[in-house]
């Protein structure tokens, strides 16, 4: 599924193969390094989403209740000491389903995005080297998905065949959402191959993999990884949207930031001013999916010189 914030990525330079000497690409990796230290937006967001993602592993196993669990006599609580965030309207704790929740929402997002950044780098590497009648039907095939509409599919998908678990939503979401990246890796594969490196490759005797995985991949490692930040946020927004109109995961025990917003509504928190019920999960999507993007704009002044705040 291509969405609106996912497709206005920042273009990234691939980095040009030379004859450096062998120590040249740990000097690279180390002048990375200080420039991502050095740039705000990259400290910054990676702190935010590093500290929810600390949470959401370790939080489920420390907080006094469990996302479902209804506390007597605690119904319609505001934040206070006892209940950080407040509690519903059936006595749960809102601290607890938001910790929860992230845990649910990095892992939507994990594997949303891997499998997206998989299946879409891969056949954008294997269609821009071997090109040909393999490239135009590769080509085909990702115009066909590229136009089919995304999140009616996965709305379809999730309504009619009842599948609502975290890893097939993930999984759905992934196979929904690589068009872009397996065209945009294309185009800079294209770009590559027809270097001398690649030709002396050709010439030692190494495979199509072998060329791949050794010679073009790590020329692209900045643009593959910026991919793949955009591919979370993507899948963090798109499960989200799933929860909110009730098509999301079901089950004991399970809970995400988007089926806390869901259930917010359907309790008329908003007419009955229960603010802290759909105000924290809404922030804590805002805070992981802006992170996310203040990260790749970062990200891009680190890659590109050009852009390097000195």
């Amino acid at each position: 599924m291509t969405t609106p914030a996912v497709t206005t990525q920042t273009d990234v330079s691939v980095v040009p193969a030379d004859d450096s000497p062998v120590g040249a690409p740990r000097r690279r990796r180390n002048e990375t390094l200080y420039f991502a230290l050095r740039n705000p937006k990259v400290v910054g967001a990676v702190l935010v989403v590093g500290v929810m993602l600390v949470a959401g592993i370790v939080g489920p196993y420390l907080v006094p209740y469990s996302p479902t669990e209804r506390i007597i006599g605690a119904t319609m609580l505001p934040p206070s000491s006892e209940h950080w965030f407040g509690t519903t309207m059936q006595g749960e704790d809102v601290f607890s389903q938001f910790i929860f929740g992230l845990r649910s929402t990095f892992l939507v997002g994990i594997l949303g995005g891997g499998i997206a950044a998989v299946v879409g780098m891969t056949i954008g590497f294997i269609a821009g080297y071997r090109g040909g009648l393999l490239d135009e039907l590769l080509n085909m095939l990702t115009n066909i998905v590229l136009v089919i509409p995304g999140f009616v599919v996965l709305i379809i998908i999730n309504a009619y065949l009842g599948v609502r678990s975290l890893p097939m939503q993930a999984l759905f979401i992934g196979l929904s959402s690589w068009p872009w990246v397996a065209r945009a890796v294309r185009a800079q594969t294209l770009s590559l191959r027809a270097r001398d490196f690649i030709d002396l490759a050709r010439m030692s005797g190494q495979g199509t993999g072998s060329i791949i995985r050794r010679e073009i991949a790590p020329n692209m490692y900045s643009y593959l990884f910026m991919t793949f930040v955009l591919l979370f946020g993507g899948a963090v927004l798109t499960a989200a949207a799933l929860d909110f109109i009730g098509l999301g995961p079901t089950g004991t025990g399970v809970m995400s930031l988007g089926l806390m917003m869901n259930q917010a509504v359907q309790w008329s928190a908003l007419t009955l001013e229960l603010w802290w019920w759909f105000v924290v999960p809404g922030a804590g999507i805002t805070l992981i999916v802006g992170s996310l993007y203040v990260m790749n704009v970062g990200l891009d002044e680190v890659f590109n010189p050009k852009l390097r705040e000195m």
